[in-house]
């Protein structure tokens, strides 16, 4: 089956910058995500438009097909209660200690962005609001695991679901 729109996608990644691997998908369960639902950068999305599984390829994206180019000044102070780290929502067990360089999720009115801490106050962290990648040229190397057509569930609730449901 090629991938197209309302295609559930599977595969494993690494990316790098300048032959230098920022991280990988390997020691970990494959990225799935329903293509054709702007859930992945456009450059990336459109490279695996027709692809099928086992498919293996690599695709290089500019900063602007990518996270964009950095912007000066794009700074904000944010209450740390609004601070959330990789998982899906604030934790409620202890309040995280965040430190100067760390990565961490805000929701804002346009989604889930991630921000990067200049400063840590007590009741409040000043943040890059520039995706930690923006302003770089990127490559993924890409293996695509699996392609199956999305539920009608997935459809209409706009993303993937796992075993058993999304759950909501």
């Amino acid at each position: 089956m090629s991938i197209s729109k309302n295609s559930v996608v599977e595969f494993h990644y690494t990316l790098s910058e300048n032959q230098q691997e920022i991280e990988n998908s390997h020691s970990s369960a494959p990225l799935s995500y329903l293509h054709g639902h702007n859930a992945m950068l456009p450059g990336l999305e459109n490279a695996i438009e027709g692809k099928e599984v086992d498919d293996k390829f690599e695709i290089t994206l500019t900063p602007e097909e990518a996270y964009g180019e950095r912007q000066d000044n794009l700074e904000q102070r944010i209450p740390l209660k609004h601070l959330q780290d990789g998982n899906a929502g604030p934790s409620k067990k202890k309040a995280k200690v965040w430190k100067k360089g760390m990565n961490a999720f805000v929701e804002t009115e346009n989604g889930r962005r991630q921000v990067t801490i200049l400063k840590v106050g007590k009741f409040n962290a000043d943040c890059d609001l520039n995706h930690p990648l923006a302003g770089k040229t990127l490559t993924f190397a890409i293996e695509i695991n699996s392609v199956r057509a999305a539920t009608e569930e997935e459809l209409t609730h706009g993303h993937v679901h796992g075993e058993g449901g999304c759950g909501h």
